[in-house]
């Protein structure tokens, strides 16, 4: 425990970065970016994935005032998903439910239709993760996946999550009760998949 004269940094969320990695570059989200994420909110797949009831018709007006607000945000970070190859973006990357007392939050990724399969998921999912270990100073990042998502778990396990149990019958789709498993990946293990010493502490 920090002493109390002692000043301890804290995560620096309200910053806003640009991660670049080989096949795609996450960039601040913004409301001019909605256009381009609007088939993710209209896809059915995507909604049962991702388990959200009663998906109405995306109101664009109304998701670009929300991710307009994005980079404001001091306790969560959103990012586009870009692919380098085409320029376009293809999905967002965030994290949040950020719980600063236990140096731990929330990770979810999401992307259009047809952007899966390519690689794109894994290295977003280890660009924003380690930016969380490596700038943020986390200790815990969290998620949960659905039973019927296995290639989101595989994704997540190439990242370095491990399960640490499930949460059964927690999502009830279309009559069918499904199981979420819980997963995490924490500090030590995150430098210890990249082959990276771990930092003492926090991080500013």
């Amino acid at each position: 425990m920090a002493h109390p004269d002692q000043e301890v940094p804290v995560p620096g969320f309200r910053c806003k970065p640009t991660l670049d990695g080989e096949q795609v570059l996450l960039r601040p989200v913004g409301a001019d970016d909605v256009a381009a994420l609007l088939p993710m909110f209209q896809d059915a797949r995507t909604a049962r994935l991702t388990g959200s009831h009663g998906a109405d018709e995306p109101d664009e007006a109304r998701l670009r005032a929300w991710y307009g607000t994005r980079g404001d945000q001091d306790d969560r970070l959103d990012l586009a998903v870009v692919e380098k190859a085409t320029g376009q973006v293809v999905g967002e990357a965030v994290l949040n439910e950020w719980d600063a007392d236990n140096e731990s939050c929330s990770f979810r990724i999401a992307f259009v239709p047809g952007a899966q399969g390519r690689g794109l998921g894994t290295e977003a999912t280890r660009l924003i993760v380690g930016h969380g270990f490596e700038t943020l100073g986390l200790h815990r990042i969290s998620l949960e996946v659905y039973a019927f998502n296995p290639r989101a778990r595989r994704v997540y396990e190439k990242a370095g999550f491990v399960p640490e149990g499930v949460l059964r019958d927690a999502l009830l789709w279309e009559g069918d009760r499904v199981d979420a498993t819980v997963m995490s990946i924490l500090a030590p293990e995150w430098f210890t998949h990249r082959g990276r010493p771990a930092r003492a502490g926090r991080s500013s």
